[in-house]
């Protein structure tokens, strides 16, 4: 994986990380679920650094197959 894809991946997962501990607390201390809006927001997050990482695997399974 190219040094800036591995950084965008490793910058994702962070911010992910962190917004999920963030619901986590929320509704362990409050008993308060997320709004849709910021599950939605999360989803679309995942969804992006899912083709991220699936575009990288891609090209380098064609380079392996070549």
């Amino acid at each position: 994986m190219s040094q800036t894809k591995r950084e965008q991946v490793i910058s994702h997962l962070r911010y992910l990380r962190l917004e999920l501990r963030e619901m986590h607390i929320g509704i362990r201390e409050d008993g308060l679920f997320p709004e849709p809006s910021e599950m939605r927001g999360l989803m679309a997050q995942l969804e992006a650094l899912l083709e991220l990482v699936e575009g990288n695997t891609k090209i380098h399974s064609n380079s392996e197959v070549a």
